[in-house]
C-alpha cells in the first residue's frame, strides 16, 4: 500500500513539474534571451575597449562566465514563470473559452488559479534574489520587467484590457528591459546605448501585435479589450508592419552612421531589411487562422535571427 502511495506521489510531483514547465512556456524564453544577449554583447565590447574586466567570458576568465549564466537563468525560466503564472491565473475564465488553451495546466483543470498565484510569487522572489547575487542594477532591471508583467495581468490596472498599453507593456519589457538586463549583468547601466532599446521596442511591437490577432476571437468572446479587439485584426496587423519596417530602417541607418552597428554591416543590413519586411507582409498579412498566424510569427522570428547572428559575428570581430 505504501509503495502504491509513493508511486502516486512521485507521479503527481512529476506531473506538477511538467505543468510548471508548460506554464513557463520555454518557447518564449528566446524572446527575452536574444535581446539579453545583444545587451551583454554591447557591454562586453565596451569593456574590451576599456580593458577594465576580463571578457568575453570563458576565454581564460571563467569567473566572468558565472554572472552571464546566472542572468540566463533569471531572464529565462524565472521571470517568465513569474509573469506567465500570474497571467494564467487572472485569465483563467477566458482561457477556458480559448480552444488553443484546452491542454494548458490551468484551463485543463490540472492546476488551480491559487496554486499558479503562489508559483508566480515564489518565482518572482527567486528571480530577484538570484539577480541580487550579480549586481543591484541587474536586480533593478529585473524588477522592472516583473512589475510590467504583473501590471499587464493584475486588476485594477490590468493593462491587457487597455488597448495600446497592452502592446507598450510587452514591447518595453522585452525590447527595452531585456537588452538593459544583458548590459547590467556585466556593468552598471551607465553608458547603455538607448537607441538599441528603441530598436528592441519596435521589434517587440511587431512580434507582439500578431499574437493579439491570434487570440482575437477568444478575447472578443471573453470581453477582453486588446488592441486587436479594439482596432480589428487588419488595423492591428498594419501597426505591426509599420513597427517592423521602422525597425529594419533603423538598423540600416545605424549601420550607415556606424553608430553601435559596425559600418561594414551597411550592405548586409540594406539587403536584409526589405527581405524581412516582405517576409512579414507575406506571412502575416494574408494569415487569417490562428495556426497560420502562429506559423508566420515563428518563421519571421527565425528569419530575424539571421541578421542578429551577422551583427554578433561582426561585433565580436569574426566578420
Amino acid at each position: 500500500m505504501r509503495v502504491r502511495e509513493g508511486v502516486r506521489t512521485a507521479a503527481s510531483g512529476g506531473r506538477f513539474l511538467l505543468d510548471l514547465w508548460l506554464v513557463a512556456r520555454p518557447a518564449l524564453w528566446l524572446v527575452s534571451l536574444v535581446p539579453f544577449y545583444v545587451g551583454h554583447l554591447l557591454a562586453t565590447r565596451w569593456l574590451i575597449a576599456g580593458q577594465d574586466v576580463c571578457v568575453p567570458p570563458g576565454r581564460g576568465c571563467p569567473e566572468a562566465l558565472a554572472p552571464v549564466l546566472t542572468g540566463l537563468v533569471v531572464w529565462g525560466p524565472l521571470v517568465w514563470l513569474a509573469v506567465l503564472a500570474i497571467n494564467d491565473a487572472r485569465d483563467l475564465e477566458g482561457d477556458r473559452r480559448n480552444p488553443r488553451k484546452d491542454d494548458a495546466p490551468l484551463a485543463g483543470g490540472r492546476m488551480s488559479a491559487r496554486a499558479a498565484t503562489v508559483v508566480a510569487h515564489v518565482a518572482a522572489v527567486a528571480a530577484l534574489a538570484v539577480a541580487w547575487t550579480v549586481r543591484p542594477a541587474f536586480t533593478l532591471v529585473t524588477l522592472g520587467f516583473l512589475v510590467l508583467g504583473w501590471l499587464y495581468s493584475v486588476p485594477p490596472v490590468r493593462l491587457k484590457d487597455r488597448p495600446g498599453f497592452d502592446v507598450a507593456t510587452n514591447a518595453v519589457a522585452v525590447g527595452g528591459f531585456a537588452p538593459a538586463a544583458g548590459w547590467t549583468v556585466v556593468r552598471p547601466l551607465d553608458g547603455f546605448p538607448w537607441v538599441m532599446a528603441v530598436l528592441g521596442v519596435l521589434v517587440a511591437v511587431a512580434l507582439y501585435v500578431p499574437t493579439a490577432v491570434t487570440d482575437y476571437r477568444a478575447d472578443l468572446a471573453s470581453g477582453y479589450t486588446t488592441i486587436a479587439v479594439r482596432l480589428g485584426p487588419r488595423a492591428a496587423y498594419r501597426i505591426g508592419l509599420t513597427a517592423w519596417t521602422a525597425a529594419c530602417a533603423l538598423t540600416v541607418l545605424l549601420a550607415a552612421r556606424g553608430q553601435v552597428f559596425p559600418h561594414r554591416l551597411l550592405w548586409p543590413q540594406a539587403i536584409s531589411a526589405p527581405l524581412l519586411v516582405a517576409a512579414y507582409h507575406r506571412l502575416l498579412g494574408r494569415a487569417r487562422e490562428p495556426a497560420e498566424i502562429v506559423h508566420g510569427i515563428t518563421t519571421v522570428s527565425w528569419l530575424f535571427l539571421i541578421p542578429c547572428g551577422v551583427f554578433a559575428l561582426a561585433y565580436t570581430g569574426v566578420l
